[in-house]
């Protein structure tokens, strides 16, 4: 698939020529960190050395003082408190990071997540029930409840009082609740609106230290669970979210949690260094396989071990829960390519929907995000359940789901989410009108140019610019992740110096060595999936290359080599 190559817009010029001087980076650093909205010397230094003394006052977040003094009456009181979450990897582990805090100080605390087939997403009824009929008079609901209304009301005339710490979009009314802690509600002024589940958790345990006094290293212990809420759940890792990824990374890689810790054991990583895309790929698909497969209680039981043996038998149940996961994702998404190759009447449409009654709702916006990276287009993967149907959607880059989906509200139950990514809820006698609605909004609103894929560029750089030194500077920029992707650089009218080569079981990879007509320094390189091009790079042409750059641990002279996403040929 063709992909377009779109140069960030140059920042401020004075700006960067000051990040430039900041330790004698140079200008292309400096211009990455302007581009990363860093403003001044002083913020580089602290973009370059996240500390957790520049986290912001969580007192600063509308009704933090609120939300404290309940907990605070609740203790006081020894009440009945539930720690209420999501069943993915944003939820669970918010849920094992405050139910792990407050139990330290409260003996009477319990925690609960809904199961994904039976109550759904979000604060169910029968949670509530399940709390009133049991004494607990103070739920604290984590990623999820900001849109629950009517429920919140519910809960109160049954007695339970809820604080909800959610990061999605609030809808027009707020819940009744004693607080909600949402950095995204329009009259919240938090300095950060980026944080996670999870983070909204930390914010209000880091208050409740600060409010009483206490030691915040206990809660510090708890950072691996922040990084591992922020890398899965794609939050941008700019801002307090870098602190918080920082310094969880510094925890998952140096003592981690009981639970992390078996994880990282069966998931074959034990003795290296975790980076966020570890967590992406590795402990979060697992963490997830559980509220897939079984029930999210299972991750928490995981996570909030602590007894290693007990931790590593559940790890090994969840990484089975996970091979049976991804053996469904493969077989779906391969009936899904399937479904859409067959059919002449999707070849012209702005998106992708199907709807496939047996097919498992717990991977289906897996499927969803598989068929967006196939065809490039707003994607809703949809299945039956419990009478209902509910579905996954997923979005390509720069256009706005949320909205496409919230125009076709009418015909839906239930949905939410983000930009990028969403979930659905609507009958069946619904499904055509929507299929139908949705096609119209997409159509109408998105731009041509949002169907074909991107590769943002940082840079346009030399490979002269290239040295070990550039490197070396270049890894400060770390953690990656959204808000802080991972640098990608082009380079113009490059040559092979005459040892490129395929590699691979099929010959399906180019293992590059390329030159400047300006320089005779030689950098290596990998492109995957594109040893078709080695006769045309060959042929002493020019050509361009767009990259990111890697650690190379095989070569102690020239420690790095050029990661190749694309080639283009010049015309001239």
């Amino acid at each position: 698939m063709e992909k377009r190559w779109s140069i960030k817009e140059s920042p401020d010029s004075e700006i960067e020529a000051e990040l430039s001087a900041f330790e004698n980076i140079g200008p292309v650093l400096g211009r990455l960190l302007a581009l990363r909205g860093v403003k001044n010397r002083a913020g580089a230094a602290t973009f370059f050395n996240p500390d957790l003394s520049d986290l912001h006052d969580p007192f600063l977040m509308k009704d933090m003082r609120a939300a404290v003094d309940r907990i605070n009456v609740a203790l006081s009181r020894r009440e009945k408190m539930l720690i209420y979450g999501d069943y993915d990897v944003d939820g669970t582990t918010s849920v094992a990071l405050v139910y792990s805090f407050i139990r330290k100080i409260h003996p009477d605390v319990s925690y609960y997540i809904p199961d994904r087939y039976d109550e759904g997403y979000g604060v169910s009824y029968k949670a509530i029930d399940m709390a009133a009929e049991t004494g607990i008079t103070l739920v604290v609901a984590l990623d999820c409840g900001i849109k629950a209304v009517e429920k919140v009301k519910y809960a109160a005339e049954r007695g339970v009082d809820f604080i909800i710490c959610d990061h999605h979009t609030p809808g027009d009314t707020l819940p009744d609740a004693v607080a909600c802690l949402d950095p995204k509600r329009p009259d919240c002024g938090y300095p950060d609106v980026h944080l996670s589940g999870c983070g909204v958790g930390f914010k209000l345990l880091q208050a409740l230290c600060v409010d009483q006094k206490m030691d915040t290293a206990q809660l510090f212990q708890y950072l691996d669970l922040v990084v591992v809420s922020i890398a899965s759940d794609v939050v941008p890792i700019i801002g307090e979210n870098r602190i918080l990824a920082d310094m969880g990374l510094r925890k998952l890689n140096g003592n981690p949690g009981i639970g992390l810790k078996s994880i990282i054991r069966v998931s074959g990583m034990a003795g290296r260094e975790l980076s966020i895309s570890d967590i992406i790929f590795k402990i979060g698909p697992r963490i997830n396989a559980a509220g897939r497969i079984e029930s999210g209680k299972d991750a928490v039981a995981l996570l909030v071990s602590e007894d290693e043996n007990e931790a590593y038998g559940m790890s090994r149940t969840i990484n089975e829960c996970n091979e049976t996961r991804k053996d469904l994702d493969r077989n779906i998404t391969r009936e899904a390519l399937n479904l859409l190759k067959n059919d002449d009447a999707q070849k012209n449409r702005k998106t992708t929907v199907l709807f496939q009654p047996e097919w498992h709702k717990g991977v289906i916006g897996i499927v969803a995000s598989r068929l967006t990276e196939n065809y490039y287009r707003p994607t809703v993967v949809l299945t039956a359940s419990k009478g209902m149907i509910t579905g996954s959607a997923r979005s390509v880059d720069g256009y706005d789901l949320y909205h496409a989906i919230e125009a076709c509200q009418d015909l839906l139950e239930n949905f939410g989410g983000h930009t990028f990514a969403a979930g659905l809820t609507l009958r069946p006698e619904n499904i055509d009108a929507f299929i139908e609605r949705f096609e119209q909004v997409v159509a109408e609103t998105i731009q041509p140019d949002q169907m074909v894929p991107r590769i943002e560029v940082d840079a346009e750089i030399s490979l002269g610019d290239i040295t070990v030194e550039f490197f070396r500077n270049l890894n400060r920029f770390k953690p990656y992740g959204p808000g802080n992707l991972k640098p990608v650089f082009v380079t113009r009218s490059v040559y092979d110096f005459g040892t490129s080569k395929v590699v691979g079981k099929d010959k399906e990879h180019l293992k590059l060595e390329l030159i400047e007509s300006t320089s005779p320094k030689i950098i290596k390189g990998i492109a995957f999936g594109k040893g078709s091009l080695l006769e045309q790079i060959k042929n002493s042409q020019p050509f361009d290359v767009c990259y990111t750059i890697e650690e190379s641990p095989y070569d102690e002279h020239q420690p790095f080599q050029l990661m190749v996403r694309d080639i283009k040929f010049r015309e001239d």
